[in-house]
């Protein structure tokens, strides 16, 4: 019987993704929003999304933002994970930094990202 995944993170790219996925160390549903959602595609997702943790971690940019923003309002149980505004992109953050973000929300990582 194949087990649902309760946790679930929601990124802006595959570029994200990949390096998500590299640091995290268990089973956790990665979804690729691939920049701006639309309605439509939001409401499938929430639905989908239902009874789940559910994490946002997106740019920290205009269009990240924007992601942002509408998560707030459709999902507002979601928790959100910031990156530092420096790195503006999760994908050009350092490995220690997303590992050291995903920590704190509980999300076991490798512990040579730490």
């Amino acid at each position: 019987m194949e087990t649902e995944l309760d946790k679930v993170l929601i990124v802006e790219g595959k570029s994200d993704k990949k390096k998500v996925e590299a640091i995290i160390n268990e089973e956790i549903e990665i979804i690729c929003t691939n920049g701006t959602i639309g309605t439509s595609k939001l409401d499938e997702l929430i639905e989908e999304l239902f009874n789940k943790e559910v994490y946002i971690l997106v740019d920290a940019d205009d269009s990240g933002e924007k992601l942002r923003k509408q998560f707030k309002r459709e999902l507002p149980e979601a928790v959100h994970l910031y990156i530092d505004k420096t790195y503006r992109e999760v994908a050009s953050a350092p490995e220690q930094h997303v590992a050291t973000v995903l920590l704190s929300a509980n999300i076991d990582v490798h512990a040579n990202f730490l």
